[in-house]
């Protein structure tokens, strides 16, 4: 008699709960069905192109004849190539040129812009620039900085009577005029992250904060800061991507010069594939960029645990 009643429970269980795995099965498929555009996408778009640079920096081809596969030779040219040293060396003092002042920059707009009433207003200004195409931001600024009639020039020598230098011209400003244009090109977006991390500090903290004695570096220095270390990184991590990415401008600006003083990596790539047509040599090359950025970001990834702070 007891083992019947317990059949009869353990049978109106499996009853009550068949609709419930019958449910939870059918909302698990629609979840794989809305996610599999994204995974064809991210097979399609990264996965297969990703493998296939790797497989063509084996091989050594010119795009239309037969391949032949070479091993490792395509990297070790690289390395010895001066020109890739010299793209790696421009790429590098652009990066340590951009992002310290981007980021430090941007860190001060938002600060700002926080304290403002018309955040949205201000919020578009500082966008503005952001949507804007990067080749028509670098048409723009060769304007502004041409060495004879540039608007920036002009207003040197009207203002202050000092004669402008070569902007675009000059070896030792090629670099720095480069990145001058991409802080400002950039400053948007990297503010609109920083203001979403300051909105996101409960004011409670400040207040407590305030209430103990603090003044404004101390609530900056012990709360605002340690609350925005996740930003910050965030914003740090793709700021280091984007900087060793550079081309449009370098492209359209300089064309690589003068000489090949604003030679990047990736205009190093662009020159090796479309120009030179070793496309071989160009897969190796973006094969040893992808693998410093992967080196990079885990390096990040690891120091972070040291000063970013998680809430909670």
């Amino acid at each position: 008699m007891e083992t019947n009643v317990k059949m009869k429970l353990r049978l109106s269980k499996r009853v009550a709960l068949d609709p419930i795995r019958k449910r939870r099965r059918v909302e698990a498929l629609w979840g794989y069905v809305f996610l599999l555009p994204q995974f064809i996408g991210l097979i399609a778009f990264a996965l297969i192109p990703l493998v296939s640079i790797f497989a063509l920096s084996l091989v050594k081809w010119d795009g239309l004849g037969p391949m032949h596969f070479i091993g490792l030779a395509n990297f070790f040219n690289q390395f010895a190539d001066p020109d890739f040293q010299t793209a790696l060396i421009n790429t590098v003092y652009y990066t340590i040129l951009v992002v310290p002042a981007g980021l430090l920059l941007a860190l001060l707009v938002a600060m700002g812009v926080n304290k403002v009433r018309a955040k949205t207003i201000y919020r578009v200004i500082y966008f503005m620039p952001v949507i804007t195409g990067s080749v028509a931001v670098s048409v723009i600024w060769i304007w502004l900085l041409d060495g004879n009639f540039g608007l920036i020039n002009v207003l040197l020598d009207q203002w202050f009577h000092i004669k402008g230098p070569q902007w675009l011209v000059d070896a030792h400003l090629v670099i720095p005029s480069i990145a001058i244009v991409s802080i400002w090109w950039g400053l948007g977006f990297n503010m609109l992250l920083f203001l979403a991390g300051l909105q996101g500090i409960p004011g409670s903290y400040l207040e407590a904060a305030k209430i103990d004695g603090a003044n404004k570096f101390q609530l900056f220095r012990h709360i605002t800061l340690p609350l925005l270390s996740p930003t910050l990184f965030f914003v740090t991590v793709i700021s280091i991507i984007h900087s060793f990415e550079v081309f449009d401008q370098t492209y359209v600006m300089t064309g690589g010069g003068p000489g090949k003083d604003s030679y990047t990596i990736v205009y190093h790539l662009y020159t090796l594939a479309f120009q030179k047509f070793e496309f071989g040599s160009a897969s190796a090359a973006a094969v040893v960029l992808f693998a410093i950025l992967l080196a990079l970001t885990l390096l990040q990834f690891t120091l972070q645990r040291r000063w970013v702070y998680y809430e909670g």
